[in-house]
Order: structure tokens, then C-alpha cells, then sequence
């Protein structure tokens, strides 16, 4: 098999795993979606994403479980059967092993954690190009009023790759998992007046109200952002595997955009500019601030 039928085979894996969290999975299950034998399908999992596939679902499961805690009032131990858990404490064991902390000190406090956001493998190409060369791009005008944002820094990162292979660990699973945040979790291309010295361009960071007052993760800090008016420029809906076409087209929009034909003025010291996660189903999003004429 070729290196791109075997990620074509993790990916439906993956899916799969996604797809059916309250409901018994086995690696024998597995390999009937994945093709393979089931040693050879875990073997081949582990090799590609650095887990077994039983792992996987573990982290996939108790992220999931953990959104129910925060979010609902359901009982943990149905929390836990819903899940597939055997039982309270081993439901209990293994939220604290991933978290560091017990459902009840979670559904108490709820404070960021490290959601396990796992990254999706390519599917096989299909021959011809799925997007189309002449993309519709939206633009809106949207307010952002005084908040705050809880930030990770990078040390020179000017971009998102750069500033994953500065920072470890998963820091937009933490910041995923803020429930008091404004918004979802975002890229920020910094503006010079909240740059520190020797740190990134580029961070990772979600906004959250101005009364927002919980300890911070290690690594973490917060971060004053003033009232700024953004145009949002959005994509048209593609294929997750086209991600990177999607975004340099937002650029190659943001760049020819001329906002004084419609009363504004890019002004990149009012306010970071902002990317969201790359999701096909939404379109690619990117925002600029600007001041009106």
C-alpha cells in the first residue's frame, strides 16, 4: 500500500472514531473500517499519529465528557456511561489523568484545560482540483468592544507553523476549553504596542470578558485589548484538504480589498489581526481592523 492509501485508511479510522464516542468500539471494528487487520491497523495508527487508536478514543472521549461536565447538569456517572466507562472511579481516574484534576473539582471550578483536538489526516486525492479558481469572498464590518485575551507566546514566530514549532504542548485545546470566552480561539498577528520584547508576532489566544479573573495555565498570560471595529473576510465553503489554497485566497482578497471605497482604513495598531481555525464547511476566515473615515 502507498503512504497516501494508508492515510486514507487512518483518516476514515479517525472519522470513524469521531462518529460513534457513545458507542462500544473495537479494534476489530477498526480494521473493518480501515481494511487492514486489526494488528495491522493499530500498528499503522500508532505509527502515524503517535497513539494507538484505543488512546485516541480515550483523549476524544474524555474531551467530549469533559464539555458535558462543564456545560450540563447531567450526573457524572451518566457522563461516564455515556462514554462507554465501566464505572464512576475508573471514569474518574482517567479524567484525572488527562486533566489533572477529578470531574467534580472540574465541574466546580471549570477551569482551562487541554482539550484533545486531533489533527486530521488527508483523504485521497480525487484527481481534479476541488476548489474553483475564482472564489465569492464576504466582508463584514464587525464591532469588538474593551475585553480581554488569554494568550500564549511565541519567542519569533510570524506565522502559524512558525509558531508551532516554537510553543509545546496543546494550547489550543486549553484555550478551546474556556468557558467564559467571547469568541472561538484565534491566531493573532500582534500589533507593536502589545509585542514584548523577545516574544512573537504570532500567538495563540481567545478573548474572554473583562471581569474574567481565573489562574491562568502555566505558559499563559492575559492580555488588555481596546474597543476596535474589524472587516471580516470570508471564503466560500471547500474541501478541508484545500486548506492552504483557501487561505492564500483570502489573502490575495485582503490584499486587493480597497476599504476607503466603502469609508474605512485598514489600521493595524488598533487591534491584532485575527485568523479562526480553517474549518471547509465554513470557509476560511480573516479579519483586519480599521478605523472609519
Amino acid at each position: 500500500m502507498s503512504q497516501q492509501e494508508n492515510f486514507s485508511a487512518i483518516r476514515k479510522v479517525q472519522e470513524y472514531l469521531q462518529a460513534h464516542l457513545n458507542e462500544r468500539i473495537t479494534l476489530q471494528s477498526l480494521a473493518k473500517v480501515s481494511g487492514y487487520s486489526p494488528y495491522h491497523c493499530a500498528h499503522l495508527f500508532k505509527a502515524t499519529l503517535g497513539m494507538g487508536p484505543l488512546t485516541y478514543l480515550r483523549k476524544l472521549r474524555l474531551t467530549q465528557a469533559s464539555l458535558r461536565i462543564r456545560d450540563h447538569q447531567d450526573p457524572i456517572l451518566t457522563i461516564a456511561f455515556d462514554f462507554q466507562f465501566d464505572s464512576h472511579e475508573g471514569f474518574t481516574r482517567a479524567f484525572s489523568r488527562q486533566f489533572g484534576m477529578s470531574p467534580k473539582t472540574y465541574r466546580k471550578n471549570s477551569p482551562p484545560i487541554s482539550h484533545f483536538h486531533p489533527f486530521l489526516l488527508p483523504k485521497e486525492p480525487q484527481g481534479a482540483p476541488s476548489m474553483k479558481p475564482n472564489q465569492t469572498v464576504f466582508v463584514h464590518a464587525i464591532e469588538r468592544p474593551t475585553r480581554k485575551a488569554i494568550v500564549c507566546r511565541g519567542k519569533k514566530a510570524e506565522d502559524y507553523f512558525e509558531y508551532c514549532e516554537e510553543v509545546s504542548g496543546d494550547v489550543w485545546g486549553i484555550l478551546s476549553s474556556v468557558k467564559e470566552a467571547l469568541n472561538e480561539p484565534m491566531g493573532m498577528w500582534l500589533p507593536p504596542l502589545l509585542i514584548k520584547p523577545g516574544t512573537s508576532l504570532y500567538v495563540q489566544g481567545v478573548e474572554v470578558p473583562l471581569d474574567y479573573d481565573k489562574p491562568l495555565p502555566e505558559g499563559f498570560e492575559m492580555m488588555d485589548l481596546e474597543p476596535c471595529l474589524y472587516l471580516f473576510f470570508q471564503g466560500e465553503p471547500y474541501n478541508d484538504d484545500d486548506y492552504q489554497e483557501a487561505i492564500s485566497q483570502i489573502w490575495d482578497a485582503i490584499d486587493a480589498y480597497q476599504p476607503e471605497t466603502f469609508g474605512f482604513k485598514f489600521d493595524p495598531t488598533k487591534g491584532p489581526r485575527i485568523q479562526l481555525e480553517p474549518r471547509g464547511e465554513r470557509g476560511y476566515i480573516e479579519a483586519k481592523p480599521v478605523i472609519k473615515l
